[in-house]
């Protein structure tokens, strides 16, 4: 066994010696796990459902043996489901969104080259909460209608908000009348039932068996039984998964012909590179706290690693992919050591594709749904909303503002909108923090004490300046620059042109470890 010939000897022997007794049985746990998630995603997605597969076998195959982590797992994420849908259906062509999903890696891998992977640490962690809420919401919006028996979900297209819009509540309400089945709405339920009743259960007395796969066995197993002793209530084609028999003579590929004349294949591709990448470095960095060797991943090198295979998402008929922390930690669960364990996941899926595809189209989009409302419940759980709210204002409105606008908008809106009013608050907080002032007299004299803190920015001049200027004539001024690590050269001229003015106002100056610049040397 040789997959990946470019190894070192000595690192190939060691993944030998591992595969059998910890990566392999952790590849099966993490196939299984991936592959109604893979389906439910493309699903969700409004993708052809063997793209999301595919998504899951290049994650394994291709970014695995290019990351350098060694226990996360790469492939189709439900926090791209929302951007993915839109794009499909704004752009108006499958291979013309696959062309936006190949320079979303080129994206990425422009991103990991220039060593731009630490740009996670800039976005504030109530913004990606809120982003993710906002997922959280659309995706259970999303799985509703064929969770309750529609197979022609077609009031989605316009966007979340027209659900709600007069006439188009009323279309689906009247759709929901026409579409309602008991059967599928049973299978529905029966697998909430699974999640919520049995997971406890599962967990501690059959750890190896993933819960989405149970869900998709009670499914399967209804169907069958549906149609064995209730005829009536058989599913119909058009609410079970459909996979073609030979996959490869329908995937499509980029349209690269459409380059130049689609500018909305930008945008789209900047915003899925984007949240992409900020999934994946997150997942990065909460695999790596599970990791029991204290594994450290190279994020520049994930970078590269994702928009390679995004890239041959685009080229392989597939939707976008990320590291995906579901899998990752199903993947530690299960006594993954190396990445060879992503790598057989990989294989996996690959050969379900091929193999079993009657075996595939037997699972009922019910069974899916019920996977992805938990999935979109687990983002958005109430417990969330009461925490951010505990930790104020400064923390709770970008995390509320993002979601709202997420909804109102679109991701990439809604999460800049986000982040506008969290520099509103860093803003604030600052011009609160920029110093210390003290007065007490002495002899018919005042005296004030200001003392800086750690970080003097430019941000901090106005309302220090403000604060000299208020200082009466015939008093005595210090200003304490000893705990600060760093003062804006800003504010170092302007307490230079102070000083100067104190001298007239007959003001006593004292300067404490803080630099004098040559203000007549600037004008």
């Amino acid at each position: 066994m040789n997959p990946a010939p470019f190894l070192s000897p000595n690192k190939l022997k060691y993944y030998r010696l591992v595969w059998l007794k910890h990566d392999l049985p952790a590849g099966i746990t993490v196939f299984l796990v991936a592959l109604p998630l893979c389906l439910g995603i493309s699903l969700a997605s409004g993708a052809p459902l063997y793209a999301g597969i595919l998504s899951g076998v290049v994650g394994g195959v291709v970014v695995s043996l290019l990351s350098g982590s060694q226990l996360s797992v790469s492939g189709p994420a439900a926090g791209l489901t929302t951007v993915v849908a839109a794009s499909i259906l704004s752009l108006g062509d499958y291979r013309v969104f696959l062309l936006a999903v190949f320079l979303a890696g080129v994206f990425q891998l422009l991103m990991g080259l220039l060593k731009l992977g630490t740009v996670a640490n800039y976005f504030p962690s109530a913004v990606i909460k809120g982003m993710l809420a906002a997922i959280g919401i659309i995706l259970i919006s999303k799985q509703i209608p064929l969770a309750l028996g529609y197979d022609q979900p077609d009031f989605w297209t316009e966007g979340f908000l027209s659900l709600f819009s007069v006439n188009d509540f009323y279309k689906n309400v009247n759709n929901f009348y026409h579409h309602f089945s008991l059967p599928v709405a049973g299978i529905s339920i029966v697998g909430l039932l699974i999640y919520t009743l049995l997971s406890g259960f599962v967990k501690k007395h059959l750890r190896w068996l993933p819960l989405p796969l149970l869900v998709v066995l009670s499914g399967i197993a209804l169907g069958a039984a549906y149609q064995v002793f209730l005829p009536a209530w058989s599913l119909k084609s058009s609410q079970l998964v459909s996979i073609p028999d030979n996959i490869f003579a329908e995937v499509a590929t980029a349209d690269f012909s459409k380059l130049l004349s689609h500018s909305q294949v930008f945008r789209d591709a900047f915003t899925i590179g984007l949240l992409a990448s900020l999934e994946t470095l997150l997942c990065m960095e909460a695999i790596d706290k599970l990791d029991k060797l204290k594994r450290k991943t190279p994020v520049n090198r994930e970078l590269i690693a994702q928009g390679l295979g995004n890239m041959v998402c685009g080229l392989a008929g597939a939707i976008p992919m990320t590291a995906v922390i579901v899998r990752g930690a199903a993947n530690v669960d299960a006594g993954g050591r190396t990445k060879m364990s992503a790598f057989t996941h990989g294989l996996l899926l690959l050969g379900a594709v091929l193999l079993i595809p009657s075996l595939l189209n037997m699972i009922p989009y019910a069974a899916l749904a019920a996977i992805l409302l938990i999935t979109g419940y687990n983002l958005t759980k109430p417990a969330l909303y009461r925490n951010m709210f505990k930790l104020g204002w400064n923390q709770f409105l970008p995390f509320i503002i993002t979601i709202v606008m997420v909804l109102l908008t679109d991701l990439l809106e809604g999460v800049a909108m986000g982040l506008m009013i969290s520099i509103y608050f860093l803003v604030r907080n600052n011009f609160k923090a920029e110093y210390k002032i003290e007065k007490h007299r002495e002899s018919a004299t005042d005296f004030y004490y200001i003392k800086l803190n750690s970080m003097v920015t430019f941000l901090n001049k106005v309302n220090l300046q403000k604060a000299l200027y208020q200082v009466p004539p015939y008093s005595v001024l210090t200003i304490d620059g000893s705990d600060s690590r760093f003062i804006d050269y800003d504010v170092l001229e302007m307490i230079s042109e102070f000083e100067q003015q104190a001298h007239e106002k007959h003001i006593q100056l004292v300067l404490k470890n803080v630099e004098r610049v040559n203000v007549m040397a600037i004008h």
